[in-house]
């Protein structure tokens, strides 16, 4: 597998390098570069720290940590963000957007999501057609619940 080289800036030097959880995932994960008080109810940009130039033809897929539920009871409000190769200058800083189900505190280097780098997705050209040769699975929802 071929290495790409990913420019990074630090928002300071209390950031920790980002780096591979050694021999457990290829997600990388990321930091709250401050401490973030949040209220039930409330939304609220985490800042990470970090801004990259990522290289043409690749973006950054950011999803919370399977914990971040769990640990804050938040939820990233996009589901999955999306960082593409434009966000690439020196205050194109990275966040990430939380909702709270309830009160917490988010400390300054707390592992809050994780990113990981994806190839863009190759060009599609859609073709209409009258009807799809696959077989019809009956819809949505037509698998049942167990």
């Amino acid at each position: 597998m071929s290495q790409l080289e990913i420019k990074i800036k630090y928002l300071n030097d209390s950031i920790e390098p980002l780096r591979y959880i050694d021999g457990k995932s290829d997600w990388i994960d990321l930091r709250s570069a401050e401490e973030v008080e949040f209220k039930s109810g409330e939304y609220k940009l985490i800042p990470l720290g970090v801004a990259m130039c990522l290289p043409n033809g690749y973006e950054a897929h950011v999803v919370p940590r399977s914990s971040t539920y769990k640990n804050y009871g938040l939820m990233q409000t996009n589901h999955m963000g999306v960082i593409d190769s434009s966000y690439c200058g020196d205050n194109d800083w990275w966040y990430v957007p939380m909702y709270a189900t309830k009160d917490c505190v988010v400390h300054a280097g707390d592992r809050i999501c994780q990113f990981r780098i994806m190839e863009n997705q190759p060009k599609l050209n859609f073709v209409p057609v009258e009807h799809l040769d696959g077989v019809d699975r009956g819809g949505f929802g037509s698998t049942g619940i167990q």
